[in-house]
């Protein structure tokens, strides 16, 4: 068992830094998440989503990304 892991320690190191940066990125994004934030910029003028009824994250009415276009 120690030879294998002797003689795959730049592998298991490498697996565990990349790791580490994915967990990084799922909990950033988990907290903007529940913030209210959206990757999308909240922006919905340019969003294909924006007219039809649905939207891709809802607003309190009166907010800018409330309106209806």
């Amino acid at each position: 068992m120690i030879a294998w892991l002797t003689a795959n320690a730049g592998t298991i190191v490498v697996g565990l830094v990349l790791l580490a940066i994915v967990a990084a990125i799922l909990r950033g994004m988990l907290r903007d998440r529940k913030q209210g934030k959206h990757s999308c910029g909240g922006g919905c003028a340019g969003c294909p989503h924006a007219c039809g009824g649905s939207s891709c994250h809802t607003a309190a009415p009166g907010t800018p990304t409330d309106r209806k276009q």
